[in-house]
């Protein structure tokens, strides 16, 4: 009979880092801002707080219970570290 190794448990990655912004569980940055216009297409562009504009879509959970946005509203934008000027509205404030 082969003997299997055991592997070691890893502790998960901390959400906040020094250096950077807040990583969630699946590796996205989450994102304070404000929603500066409304496109066509279900499409915003959002100012982040760190200065920084992103044209941002809404999550599904957002668009199954007709969240609506209008300019000004504070939001939650979740956008991955390869395309930082695109991202997913998850949640409004």
């Amino acid at each position: 009979m082969a003997r299997h190794k055991r592997r070691r448990v890893l502790p998960p990655p901390a959400s906040t880092n020094a250096s950077g912004p807040a990583q969630n569980a699946k590796g996205f940055i989450e994102v304070q801002g404000k929603v500066t216009e409304l496109l066509p297409s279900a499409m915003f562009r959002v100012e982040l707080d760190n200065g920084h504009t992103v044209l941002a879509h809404l999550s599904g959970k957002m668009r199954m219970f007709k969240i609506r946005l209008m300019s000004g509203d504070r939001v939650t934008v979740e956008m991955t570290p390869y395309d930082l000027s695109k991202g997913r509205i998850t949640y409004r404030h």
